[in-house]
Formats: structure tokens, C-alpha cells, sequence
């Protein structure tokens, strides 16, 4: 995928990423999503279903999204990988320079639920369509 792509995507409010269970069932999710390099990050409670559909098949779908998760543009196809601590708190900081001040309250509000290890970064590498 072009580095357009990757740029138009991290552009977005919100993505749908779409991701897979065992059985093949498709699901979408709605999420914020920050630019890192030639590739995406998104950020998630470390235990949501889909970080487990991802370390059990990392393929998904990405595009453009309300907030609701009405799709607003096409999906393209992707490589989730689960991101280190350190990419974490990389994500962390993107994301409440991104989302403002309720980037900042979602990230304090889950530090002090969760810890820092609650959560965890998604790095999405967008493949040829």
C-alpha cells in the first residue's frame, strides 16, 4: 500500500478494523487510530476480543468509519501485530496528542482502571490490494 493510504487512514477520526474469528466470522470495530511511519496503531484493553481474533490470525480490514462504525469509505486489507510496552506508551502519547484533551482523559481514565499493562498498541501494516 502506498504511504497515501497509510496517510489518508491516519487521517481519520475513527477506523473500522475488521478482524477474524476462528470459525472466519468477520467482526468490525470502531477505534482511534494514529500514523506510525508506514503503517497504523491503534490502542485496546489488552484482554478484548480482538486482541485474542489478532494473535490467533493477524489479516484484518481497515477503512474509514463514524463513530458508530458505519463504514464511510472502502476497506483495505492489513497485518496486525500486537505491540511491545514501549510501542504502547508510543501509541499512548500519539493518540493524546491526536484526540486532545479526551485523548488525555480516555488515557488517564484507563491508566487508573487498568495500569499501563490493561492495554495494549496494534501496529497495522496495510498490504497490497
Amino acid at each position: 500500500m502506498d504511504e497515501t493510504g497509510v496517510a489518508r487512514l491516519a487521517a481519520e477520526k475513527y477506523v473500522l478494523v475488521t478482524t477474524y474469528r476462528k470459525d472466519g466470522r468477520a467482526v468490525a470495530t470502531p477505534v482511534w487510530v494514529v500514523r506510525d511511519g508506514n503503517a497504523l496503531g491503534i490502542w485496546t484493553v489488552a484482554d478484548s476480543g480482538k486482541v485474542k481474533r489478532i494473535r490467533n490470525r493477524g489479516d484484518v480490514l481497515v477503512g474509514p468509519c463514524d463513530l458508530r462504525g458505519n463504514p464511510t469509505g472502502e476497506p483495505v486489507p492489513g497485518t496486525a501485530v500486537i505491540c511491545s510496552a514501549e510501542d504502547t506508551a508510543a501509541y499512548r502519547t500519539l493518540l493524546r496528542s491526536k484526540y486532545g484533551i479526551l485523548g488525555s482523559l480516555t488515557m488517564l481514565g484507563s491508566r487508573l482502571r487498568r495500569g499501563d499493562g490493561g492495554t495494549v498498541g496494534i501496529r497495522i501494516t496495510l498490504t497490497e490490494s
